[in-house]
């Protein structure tokens, strides 16, 4: 019997180069699988107006500064596409990242330690809570909102006690970790190296893919489409590595966040870990009867959650080379779980990419910069942003209608 899913296949099949992939990405839009297109859209308008009202936006010195004060949140912001993928959410990586960089100061600072056994006990103490977490919700049944949100309270207390009287600790400047975070930017032959070893691996990954396909009787891109698809992305990178390096060039950490983002997208799409975030997000009681240890991945994307939020807590308190009382308040709980919102996932768990979280905070990030740049009073930029977060969820929302009434739900 010939299902709707093979009658597709053969029609893919049947399509060859530019027009076709064109049309299968027409074809899965009008269903409701946006993907990342609305972002894209919307990181494109939002750099063209900002560029006509302040033509310093695009410079290459602010993207540099752009790309680097995206990092830390954006790290947090991958723990936060985790939890939301299983349909969960997370309101406690603030405080957890704000604790997470008062341990490192005083560890560092204060005790005297090295700043590698600093910076492990503090993401060590990240995993702990997200253990944590994990066994309130599968034990005992407590809503993950509740849970975060008493973690929320309970760790900013501690991290007030943490940091004591004193109330912030400086970082030394001349220490590895500020320079990571401040100066230490790639050289620009590595630099070009990276983009065509991510070009190489974009097309080897892609025909390896092709060819499990071919094999299973299923569409697949033809190698002549990869090879143009990896070209590109060559040709966009070297763009952007040349740009950049009109200044500083590519700092380091963005480099460490981005790497961050390829693993987790790996582990996401490629293992078997993956296709179970994405089956307990789709469906927890299919995915249960299915034989998948539903807990086991309730507790994994916690612990990865608060881990993450301990590293962006690291690399914020290197960034501002000092650890206070308002590290990881104000905005930052608000930017992280907005950047993985609006980078494509999904708020009712089953659809979103590690890639969101990359898209999403250099949106977040460019309303700051642009806004910034125009001499704007903050609650404007709390404003925009609260807007663009609203558009993101109601194109989510409206999205998933429309799977549904096409069956792709």
């Amino acid at each position: 019997m010939t299902t709707t899913t093979d009658r597709q296949d053969e029609r893919l099949l049947d399509r060859q180069g530019l027009r076709g992939v064109l049309a299968d990405v027409v074809e899965r839009a009008r269903g409701g699988d946006l993907g990342v297109i609305p972002v894209v859209i919307g990181l494109v308008v939002i750099w063209t107006v900002l560029q006509i009202l302040n033509p310093i936006f695009l410079s290459s010195a602010n993207l540099v500064n752009l790309t680097l004060e995206s990092a830390a949140v954006g790290v947090i912001a991958l723990g936060i596409v985790c939890v939301l993928l299983v349909g969960q959410i997370d309101l406690s990586v603030g405080s957890v990242s704000g604790l997470s960089g008062a341990v490192l100061a005083v560890l560092f600072v204060g005790n005297g330690l090295p700043v590698w056994v600093a910076i492990l006990a503090s993401v060590l103490m990240g995993a702990v809570i997200g253990w944590l977490y994990g066994q309130l919700f599968n034990r005992f049944g407590v809503p993950s909102f509740v849970i975060t949100l008493a973690g929320l309270l309970a760790f900013l207390g501690l991290q007030l006690y943490v940091l004591g009287t004193k109330g912030s600790i400086n970082l030394p400047f001349d220490s590895g970790l500020v320079n990571f975070a401040q100066l230490d930017f790639v050289p620009d032959w590595l630099s070009y190296t990276f983009a065509v070893v991510a070009a190489g691996w974009l097309f080897v990954s892609g025909f390896l893919h092709a060819g499990e396909r071919r094999r299973a009787g299923l569409s697949a891109r033809s190698v002549p489409l990869l090879a143009v698809r990896s070209l590109a992305l060559l040709a966009v990178l070297a763009f952007v590595v040349w740009y950049l390096g009109q200044t500083r060039g590519v700092g380091w950490m963005f480099v460490f966040f981005v790497a961050l983002v390829l693993v987790m997208h790996y582990l996401l799409s490629r293992t078997k870990w993956g296709r179970a975030v994405y089956a307990v997000g789709g469906n927890v009681e299919a995915a249960r009867r299915a034989g998948i240890n539903v807990r086991a991945v309730y507790t994994s994307v916690f612990v990865l959650c608060s881990t993450f939020a301990a590293v962006g807590g690291i690399l914020a308190a290197a960034r501002l080379a000092a650890a206070n009382q308002s590290s990881g308040a104000g905005d930052v709980n608000l930017n992280a779980i907005a950047a993985a919102v609006i980078g494509g996932t999904s708020l009712f768990g089953g659809r979103g990419t590690a890639f969101g979280a990359l898209l999403g905070i250099v949106v977040i990030q460019s309303i700051s910069s642009g806004l910034t740049l125009l001499n704007l009073d903050s609650s404007i930029r709390f404003v925009v942003t609260g807007a663009v977060l609203l558009l993101a969820v109601i194109v989510d929302s409206v999205s998933r209608r429309s799977r549904t009434s096409h069956g792709r739900a």
